[in-house]
């Protein structure tokens, strides 16, 4: 386990690692205040992205402008776990690469892992997910399988995809406070399979943001509302 490079983010640290998971390296980064942080969130990019990619840094910003550090990994074969880049083109390719790169199973342990070595060098805190489409399929799994996530928005996925099974099954199981964001034009993933899987979320405690659009046409007031509701409820 080893941290890579630590450097400035707009007035925050973030911090590169690398740490190993059941013989996979997982890469990954950490932004912290530079005063430390009570709380911490989970931060899962969509398919063709990268733990770096626009919007994570931006919601790693608003947190951290909110005292709550953030973590973010590359999922599944994805960013640093395809150097090649050679399968980015349509949904198929995205498919193979999930199943590919481990799917699932790596998907849940890899974050895991990257979760007690966070804490190991930090401390236990209250946790966090925000992750949409891929995040989604990445954050379901992984929450019902870590019970310290008090609080989740997830959306844009729904009976879709690799591992739609996974994600049927498991929803039942999460009790945590959910957020979900759902696209109503959405072209990859029906408007009907993400009612389904909303309504399958076992919480009582889970509310439903649909707005007209596409599948990555999320309205700019959807990621600040997400990043207050997490505020309030990551506890």
């Amino acid at each position: 386990m080893s941290w890579l490079q630590e450097k400035d983010f707009n007035g925050f640290t973030e911090r590169k690692f690398e740490i190993p998971s059941y013989e996979r390296t997982v890469p990954g980064v950490y932004w912290e205040p530079k005063s430390g942080a009570k709380r911490l969130v989970m931060l899962g990019h969509g398919g063709t992205m990268h733990k770096r990619t626009g919007y994570i840094l931006t919601l790693a910003h608003l947190f951290l402008q909110n005292g709550i550090a953030a973590l973010a990994i590359d999922g599944p074969g994805h960013g640093e776990r395809d150097p090649a880049g050679a399968w980015r083109g349509g949904q198929e390719e995205f498919k193979k690469a999930w199943t590919s790169g481990g799917g699932t199973k790596t998907s849940t342990e890899d974050w895991g892992e990257s979760l007690k070595f966070i804490e190991g060098d930090f401390g236990v805190r209250p946790v966090g997910w925000w992750g949409v489409s891929m995040g989604t399929m990445m954050g379901i799994p992984f929450i019902a399988s870590c019970k310290k996530i008090s609080a989740a928005c997830l959306g844009l996925m729904g009976n879709w995809g690799p591992n739609k099974s996974d994600l049927m099954k498991l929803a039942p199981e999460i009790s945590c406070p959910v957020r979900f964001l759902a696209q109503w034009d959405d072209e990859i993933v029906p408007i009907g399979g993400c009612l389904e899987l909303f309504e399958k979320l076992g919480t009582k405690k889970k509310t439903l943001h649909g707005n007209p659009g596409a599948h990555a046409a999320i309205p700019n007031f959807e990621f600040t509302d997400s990043v207050k509701y997490l505020t309030k409820h990551i506890k």
